[in-house]
């Protein structure tokens, strides 16, 4: 076989893989599509039922600003350190994607850890999902949202792995991509929830 046949070959070989990764991120971005038509629901929900506050507490009396804008900042440096990491992976750095995704994972793990203890408190002073139709629309809403992000944490740790045992192959490019639209997904979807939820909550 020729040198220009094996060229020819390979060329093709990529060129196949490029149109399968091109076809898996348009895929994603239907998933994600379908995702937000779910986010789209909880936030109606929650704009019927925010008034139905029966006996219990209302927004006004139980969201803390400054806890929950230590929350989105983590989320917003998050979404910044992921842009470095695929800067990283355009320049070929195996070490700087995994840097950038570690410290991600720290500013979405510490997300999580403040919603939990946001959630801990609510229900130990009784003001849990069942007090309240405004409280079931509540933590329907922002504990799916942190399901997310806890699932985003979780597929972080498996690029991280995959990433190091077979470096910036194509196949782990199309996944780190998606990633990526999925993690800036959950940080406008939280822009949302901060604004709707909280902000316009305890006015």
């Amino acid at each position: 076989m020729s040198t220009q046949t094996l060229n020819n070959a390979n060329a093709h070989e990529h060129h196949g893989h490029h149109d399968a990764g091109a076809t898996k991120v348009f895929g994603f971005w239907i998933y994600l599509m379908s995702d937000l038509i779910l986010f789209a629901s909880l936030f109606a929900t929650y704009a019927v039922l925010v008034n139905g506050i029966a006996d219990g507490p209302s927004g006004k009396e139980i969201f803390s600003l400054p806890f929950v804008l230590v929350e989105t900042f983590l989320l917003l440096f998050s979404s910044i350190t992921f842009g470095f990491a695929m800067l990283s992976m355009n320049k070929g750095s195996v070490s700087q994607v995994n840097l950038w995704l570690f410290v991600t994972f720290l500013f979405g793990l510490g997300f999580v850890v403040m919603e939990v203890y946001e959630f801990h408190e609510l229900i130990a002073e009784g003001y849990g999902p069942d007090r309240s139709a405004f409280l079931s629309a509540f933590f329907a809403l922002v504990s799916t949202h942190g399901l997310h992000v806890t699932a985003g944490l979780v597929w972080i740790i498996i690029m991280m792995i995959q990433v190091s045992r077979r470096g910036l192959t194509d196949v782990n490019r199309t996944r780190l991509s998606c990633l990526s639209l999925f993690w800036h997904f959950l940080d406008v979807v939280w822009i949302c929830v901060f604004t709707v939820v909280y902000l316009m909550g305890a006015m």
